[in-house]
């Protein structure tokens, strides 16, 4: 298989890396600060503020877009279109690119408030209860929602090929909310902490019993 060159460059990752020159053959590697990879935009610093501003842009686009194109403000209008068109870039991968500064979660939170004010009605309510009437969750409490059913999914095994494997079982009999808890680590770098499979440990070691031991999926999110 022949790579092109010209598509191949090198990301260097971490505060002490020495940045060494690579090369492919005979020619040398240019490298690059950020990559895009599956749609996600990764830094040299894996901080994802660049892939937060660039989510919050075309979900801001889109819904100019339909502001300027669609005269009706009804809530049975606009609900469906944000849902489909707008919502998806804010929650696009999650579990890999959730916003780690409040800067960025205000930045994405920030489109979907301006979405709800445009909804007949509700123009002067708060962001809160706009949620509240609309039967919505704000875009933090839905990446903690997506986090944790990724969790049960890994956990119960429907995500095959050693998917499993990536949470620890806490060795500890004695529990107040559930028997299903598992190990946290410890990190030295923030940065780590913000990774989905450290940050959604505390979380799921709060939920009760019963929904952790759910049978199915569906029984997990009713119950979650």
């Amino acid at each position: 298989m022949r790579f092109n060159k010209a598509k191949c460059k090198v990301l260097h990752l971490g505060r002490g890396n020495p940045q060494y020159q690579y090369r492919l053959g005979d020619e040398g590697l240019q490298s690059s600060p950020p990559e895009k990879d599956l749609r996600v935009l990764v830094d040299e610093k894996l901080d994802m503020t660049q892939q937060c501003a660039l989510a919050a842009l075309k979900a801001n686009r889109i819904l100019g877009s339909i502001k300027s194109s669609v005269a009706s403000r009804s809530r049975e209008v606009i609900l469906p279109l944000c849902s489909a068109l707008v919502r998806p870039h804010l929650e696009s991968c999650i579990q890999l690119c959730s916003p780690q500064h409040k800067t960025d979660m205000e930045l994405l939170e920030q489109v979907q408030r301006r979405a709800t004010a445009m909804i007949q009605g509700l123009e002067h309510l708060s962001y809160k209860k706009s949620l509240g009437e609309l039967g919505l969750l704000s875009l933090q409490k839905g990446r903690l929602q997506g986090d944790l059913i990724a969790a049960f999914q890994f956990l119960k095994r429907a995500y095959r090929k050693g998917g499993e494997n990536i949470f620890s079982r806490a060795c500890c009999k004695r529990s107040r909310n559930n028997g299903f808890k598992l190990r946290e680590g410890r990190f030295r770098l923030d940065r780590r902490k913000k990774f989905f499979t450290i940050r959604v440990v505390k979380h799921w070691n709060r939920l009760p019993g019963e929904v952790v031991e759910a049978s199915s999926l569906g029984t997990f999110k009713a119950k979650s």
